[in-house]
């Protein structure tokens, strides 16, 4: 293990033991803690509902954390495979939405709010029942999941018998030993479940206690300099070409155009998203460069720390063909280039936030191929 790795791996240790004293999982043989919380069927889910199944699986899951995406379709045919055969499985978001920092969403779409969990539950298919417990974590406090995602399983007297890992890889290429499984395959024998704790692997529970570091991070982001600097024909072809040879987002918008406003600070957010995993944004304002006091205003109000340009000349059809010979429309114009010039992403009019986001998803460098690959189709 290099030197690098393994500081990382002591770092990571020393966060799961700090939060296990904090928030202390549930110990072997406890009765499952009763919870009543909705989900995204716009149902309220209760304990007692699953008193009918002789196993019950509770799985803490999360949208953000790209260790639970590898595992939403395990889930599912987890679910899937036990349903008729006496063992349940409910999922609950355990993480407090306010308590996540922007560049912790760098793997996600969404955060983990329950309107957020309801897009993905129809973006990926997904038929297990998905609870929210972020407002108050009263059942996360109650059960001490440490990652997503972490399974506790329990027995027909609701008793804990196995809590922490699906299996052993989140890459399913590499899986061996598939413990949650196990686990239920020999309650369902009526013999003892073999091992009854394993870590679990993932990104850590948001507590509610972690949300003065997401103020930290807003503040942070306030109190750097705002910028918008005029921007030539030739400025505008060479930003087409990407000189920089990194996946660039550009868009080219107008205090004036409504649409352009309102759509602003979610471009925004999305490069706060990934702007650690090499993307860059350019703002273009088609204002007039007379203008540039007002477009300098409207940027510091939405603490734009993009880089900000202005059209330098009141020749805006000249300066659009420059950038694009086939735009000679309006704004808002969007378009997202990978780092060889490759559009990937082109909306004339309103982006799909969503879809956008989804695109740098699927093309932004990753160190495992399966990352990409969750946000190329649904």
């Amino acid at each position: 293990m290099n030197a690098l790795l393994k500081v990382a791996f002591l770092f990571t240790f020393a966060a799961a033991s700090m939060a296990a004293e904090t928030h202390p999982i549930l110990a072997i043989g406890s009765a499952a803690p009763d919870f009543a919380l909705p989900g995204t069927d716009g149902a309220i889910h209760r304990l007692s509902d699953y008193d009918a199944s002789p196993i019950l699986i509770v799985a803490f899951t999360c949208n953000h954390c790209p260790i639970a995406q590898m595992y939403e379709q395990r889930i599912e045919k987890l679910a899937a495979d036990y349903k008729d055969r006496g063992a349940a499985l409910v999922a609950i978001q355990p993480n407090d939405p306010k308590a996540l920092r922007i560049d912790e969403l760098d793997s996600s779409d969404i955060s983990d709010s329950l309107d957020e969990m309801k897009i993905r539950v129809k973006y990926k298919h997904l038929t297990y029942p998905y609870l929210y417990d972020g407002d108050t974590q009263q059942v996360a406090r109650a059960y001490g999941p440490q990652a997503t995602p972490h399974v506790f399983i329990f027995d027909e007297h609701r008793h804990l018998r196995y809590e922490g890992r699906i299996d052993d890889s989140y890459r399913p290429e590499l899986v061996k030993t598939h413990d949650a499984r196990n686990a239920i395959e020999a309650l369902l024998a009526k013999q003892e479940v073999p091992v009854t704790h394993t870590g679990a692997m993932g990104c850590s529970t948001k507590w509610s206690e972690k949300s003065a570091d997401r103020l930290a991070t807003l503040k942070k982001i306030e109190d750097l300099p705002v910028t918008v600097e005029l921007v030539s024909k030739p400025d505008l072809t060479k930003l087409r070409a990407n000189p920089l040879h990194q996946m660039v987002l550009i868009d080219f918008w107008a205090t004036w155009c409504g649409s352009c406003v309102a759509e602003f600070a979610d471009i925004q957010d999305t490069f706060r998203m990934y702007s650690d995993r090499d993307l860059s944004l350019v703002t273009v304002s088609v204002n007039m460069p007379d203008e540039q006091a007002s477009v300098l205003r409207f940027l510091e109000k939405k603490h734009a720390t993009s880089r900000n340009l202005l059209f330098s000349s009141a020749d805006t059809v000249d300066l659009q063909q420059a950038f694009d010979p086939a735009w000679d429309s309006a704004v808002p114009y969007t378009i997202l280039l990978s780092a060889d010039g490759k559009v990937l992403y082109k909306q004339l009019g309103s982006a799909d936030i969503l879809e956008l986001r989804r695109t740098i998803l699927a093309n932004v460098a990753a160190e495992y191929s399966g990352f990409n690959d969750y946000w190329k189709g649904n």
